[in-house]
């Protein structure tokens, strides 16, 4: 056990994200996406909603203030300017929790596919929200 840690991050999350490097990327996926077909590195965790995926995550990850668009989520198929609730829920949790905090990007929804092919790693939520789908760029962590 650890203390100060949500439990939400398990040993396994805990590996990937402390293996990360500065611009590494990390898919937070509901429970819809292919992930199993789109990395080598999954984390199930079936049945958490992924807003408390997003948020515990980035109690401890930075963000990449180095880029335009550390966080991307995808585009709702026939409404690209129509941002879904979760993903609402997404940026106010970004803007609470991130050490640098960024409005989120969209994606078109096959090149947010490939895009998550090239992530790090991919974590499977229980959240079956539709368009439920984020990505992050993991920053640099400071020195204190």
């Amino acid at each position: 056990m650890l203390r100060n840690l949500n439990p939400i991050l398990s040993p396994d999350l805990l590996y990937i994200l402390a293996s990360m490097g500065h611009g590494d990327e990390i898919v937070i996926a509901d429970a819809n996406f292919p992930s199993d077909s789109s990395t080598d590195r999954l984390v199930r965790l079936d049945g958490v909603a992924a807003p408390d995926v997003v948020e515990a995550v980035l109690s401890i990850m930075p963000l990449d203030n180095f880029v335009d668009d550390p966080a991307r989520s995808m585009q709702i198929v026939g409404k690209p300017d129509e941002i879904p609730p979760v993903v609402q829920e997404y940026q106010e949790i970004i803007n609470k929790t991130a050490d640098f905090p960024a409005q989120i990007k969209t994606v078109e929804r096959f090149a947010f596919y490939e895009e998550a092919k090239k992530a790090y790693a991919i974590v499977q939520t229980g959240e079956l929200r539709i368009y439920g789908n984020l990505i992050l760029k993991k920053g640099v962590v400071a020195p204190s």
